[in-house]
């Protein structure tokens, strides 16, 4: 059975940690050049493969004690608060984009895939799911929100993703997403130790 709450909160913590990501970029300059329903194909394949790594990571620490995976993973949503709070702007590149002649469906998702493939692996977001996996033993609603998030984030930074970027200071959004791992971080330690 969904837990909506959980796939809810999973969505929110994953979409907010995954705007000011390169991947968000990397979508918007493949969404400039290249069809993009093709292009989010590709990007859709590899983040579900992504989070079924990460929600199976996360399913294997939920065999240790419950104090133990609290007190992890409230260490590394502390952590990755302190990743978010300390990274730099994206970069606000204008070059020219030139479009490619081969724009082929398979040629244009392959790029997608390859490039969200290499560039997500070990990221932020799949530790985060994976830690999400942990904390609330429910990989099919852990799995569905990170998903929805990760998509959502690509359809936005493919389709709209420089009109958002102008309207919401990325700064702005990434202290929001590590506010909420911050939270989620204190609250982990708190069941750990209280436990």
């Amino acid at each position: 059975m969904i837990s909506i709450t959980v796939t809810a909160l999973v969505f929110g913590v994953i979409f907010l940690a995954e705007l000011p990501d390169k991947t968000a970029l990397a979508g918007l300059v493949l969404g400039t050049r290249y069809r993009a329903s093709y292009v989010f194909a590709g990007v859709a394949a590899a983040f579900l493969l992504h989070v079924v790594l990460a929600v199976a990571a996360g399913s294997v620490l939920t065999l240790l004690p419950q104090q133990i995976v609290h007190a992890i993973t409230g260490v590394l949503f502390l952590g990755g608060a302190a990743v978010l709070l300390m990274q730099k702007g994206g970069a606000d590149d204008d070059e020219e984009i030139r479009r490619p002649a081969d724009q082929s469906f398979w040629k244009v998702a392959g790029t997608g895939f390859m490039l969200i493939l290499v560039a997500e692996f070990g990221d932020l977001t799949q530790i985060m799911t994976a830690n999400l996996a942990a904390r609330y033993d429910d990989p099919i609603s852990v799995g569905l929100g990170a998903v929805l998030g990760l998509w959502a984030v690509a359809g936005l930074g493919i389709v709209g993703g420089k009109a958002l970027m102008k309207r919401v200071p990325l700064r702005l959004i990434t202290q929001i997403a590590a506010l909420l791992m911050l939270g989620l971080g204190v609250w982990s330690l708190y069941e750990g130790v209280a436990g």
